[in-house]
């Protein structure tokens, strides 16, 4: 892995209806930054889409004088719907996400008949490569490719701090589920050691918080060192095993995420809506498990 550059500024966003943070980063010099995992606010039952949370982030980014270059999707969601396109056409950025997105498309476009999501990953403005770095400002912001919650999910190490997607939740409530399409618990426990590889003060930054059991507040910072020292599923002296059987078997219990089908239609779409139908609306669809009669 490439050494430290710059320490960023970050600014966080806590959507609690999808549990998700959005991240504003920059670098304080040249006020130039990114925006990382923006949630578009989706309601299910009414069908309403809007750009509350989008607007909160740029009025935050306006304020500070930032100007946003990239977003950077850490993976292909599927608990909230991808608000980055409202940032590209309101600031002119770029979106970028890992190279393996084209496996997760290619998994669910026949699924959802998403006949119009591009080819080879067209939808986004760039696919990035593990080890491939992006210059903004001062910062250098590093891919590192953690699979295993999905086949296309990346990190970004940007000077001390780790935005790590869905590879790790908080030290007292464990890791990410390994039960979609293209996922697997070994490559997740190794992308995991990955990141546990770096020095032990470094600040690791979640997708995700759903308050574990006992803590009152949510929270989404937290370092290598506490993460060996404390997470259940992954700490000092928890072998690939052990934490194979240990995921696999806490998968098989897990419901479904409520937004799982709205959330990967859009987002492999890099946010885009689905198409307008022949009446002018555009529609989200549910595959349906038919059970085939005795």
């Amino acid at each position: 892995m490439k050494g430290l550059g710059a320490d960023p500024e970050i600014r966080a966003f806590f959507d609690e209806p999808t549990n998700t943070v959005t991240y504003l980063v920059w670098d304080s010099g040249s006020r130039h930054g990114v925006a990382i995992d923006p949630v578009l606010d989706f309601d299910p039952a009414s069908g309403e889409v809007n750009d509350g949370s989008i607007v909160e982030l740029l009025a935050a980014a306006e304020a500070e004088g930032i100007t946003i270059d990239w977003v950077l999707e850490t993976h292909i969601h599927a608990d909230h719907l991808s608000g980055a396109p409202l940032i590209k056409a309101r600031t002119g950025a770029r979106i970028a996400i890992g190279e393996h997105v084209r496996e997760v498309q290619n998994i669910f476009r026949p699924i959802f008949g998403a006949a119009d999501v591009k080819a080879e990953g067209g939808d986004f403005d760039r696919l990035l490569s593990d080890g491939e770095v992006i210059e903004v400002g001062g910062l250098t912001i590093e891919v590192i490719h953690t699979p295993g919650h999905t086949p296309a999910c990346v990190s970004y190490r940007i000077g001390s701090a780790v935005f790590v997607g869905d590879t790790l939740f908080m030290p007292d409530y464990g890791t990410a589920r390994t039960d979609f399409p293209g996922g697997d618990a070994r490559s997740l426990y190794r992308s995991i050691h990955k990141l546990l590889a770096l020095p032990p003060e470094t600040r690791l930054f979640m997708c995700h918080d759903y308050k574990a059991p006992g803590r009152e507040e949510f929270a989404w910072e937290t370092t290598v060192a506490e993460q060996k020292r404390a997470n259940p599923h992954v700490h000092d002296g928890v072998g690939e095993h052990e934490f194979v059987s240990m995921r696999e078997g806490r998968d098989a219990k897990l419901p479904m995420p409520k937004l799982l089908y709205p959330a990967i239609q859009v987002n492999i779409r890099a946010g885009r809506l689905p198409p307008a139908g022949a009446n002018g609306r555009r529609y989200l669809v549910i595959p349906l498990e038919e059970e085939t009669p005795a």
